[in-house]
């Protein structure tokens, strides 16, 4: 992250002589959409601040006053007392700008070798890890309710479709059960792919 960045000015605007319009400022921020992923950015950014540590570009001290300051960041995330500025664009350059103001230069080492692409496929897989574990609980619901409706509707007949036109009448089990195959396997799916 770079000075300007830490001053209210765009990571990419030092090129520019003129300021970028209001309607381009707003097109371009993500934040309102990623700023749920704030906890997931903090855990990427301490893990990657470990291994910064590892191959000596921080020292301890610089990454137990990162560690300390993300623990206010959380704080506040956690209490909505948060403030998000203009100049934050994504969730990335809010927690690390926030980050500085509190810890001073050691925050702005946090960015050293990694691209922000990296931080938003690492931040959107720890998000979607989450997310999936959440779905179990619905799918069990979902199984759950038509397991019971296949078992009272049994011997109910419904019409079966393909390419959108009717064809063969169908036993609506069968249906249900293939149904919560569907889901089961999607669910194993999309963990798979979130890690």
């Amino acid at each position: 992250m770079t000075e300007n960045s830490m001053n209210g000015h765009k990571l990419w605007g030092g090129r520019f002589e003129n300021g970028v319009d209001p309607l381009m400022e707003k097109f371009n921020a993500s934040i309102p959409l990623d700023k749920i992923m704030w906890a997931e950015d903090i855990e990427g950014s301490l893990a990657y601040a470990k291994e910064l540590v590892a191959v000596k570009l921080l020292t301890k001290m610089e990454y137990e006053s990162i560690v300390n300051g993300f623990t206010q960041v959380k704080q506040e995330w956690e209490s909505n007392s948060f403030q998000l500025q203009p100049s934050d664009e994504d969730i990335h350059t809010a927690n690390e700008r926030r980050l500085t103001e509190l810890i001073g230069d050691a925050g702005k080492k946090l960015h050293t070798g990694r691209s922000r692409n990296d931080q938003v496929a690492t931040d959107v897989r720890l998000w979607l890890r989450k997310q999936i574990v959440h779905l179990v609980d619905v799918i069990k619901n979902v199984i759950d309710v038509i397991s019971k409706r296949a078992e009272a509707e049994i011997d109910v007949l419904m019409p079966g479709y393909t390419h959108l036109q009717v064809c063969m009448t169908k036993v609506v089990l069968p249906v249900l059960i293939n149904s919560i195959q569907y889901d089961v396997i999607t669910y194993f799916m999309s963990s798979g792919l979130a890690n």
